[in-house]
């Protein structure tokens, strides 16, 4: 097995160490393995999507970002029925839209959230 190093602040090794301990894993390596599996898993999901589809996406961000949500947004009104903000908790926001239209452009928008890199949680969801 190859070994590979990552670096990780000392929150996530504590999330990490939680998972370990809460769920049985035999240690950090296998709780990142899963994790990994995890998101291969989902993004070959999304790959495999065609055609007509109806979604929701979730987002959680700070609100000092609201401005890249906006201007990603704007982009892809076409497939956006619906849009709900709400104010969470530590100057947090929670987005969900009610997506439909065609695959590829749902996939378009959940990847530009996603790689933005600014976004603390994305997860689509396909009815």
């Amino acid at each position: 097995m190859t070994i590979v190093s990552v670096s990780l602040n000392d929150k996530i090794l504590e999330e990490i160490n939680t998972i370990q301990n809460e769920m049985g894993y035999s240690g950090r390596s296998e709780v990142i393995r899963s994790g990994i599996r995890l998101l291969i898993s989902e993004n070959k999901e999304n790959e495999n999507l065609s055609g007509e589809i109806n979604a929701i996406l979730i987002l959680i961000h700070n609100q000092d970002r609201e401005d890249i949500v906006s201007s990603i947004k704007h982009d892809f009104e076409d497939v956006t029925n619906t849009q709900i903000h709400n104010h969470l908790r530590n100057n947090k926001c929670l987005e969900i839209f009610v997506l439909n239209g065609k695959s590829e452009r749902i996939k378009n928008l959940f990847k530009l959230f996603k790689s933005c890199g600014k976004m603390d949680y994305v997860k689509l969801v396909v009815a």
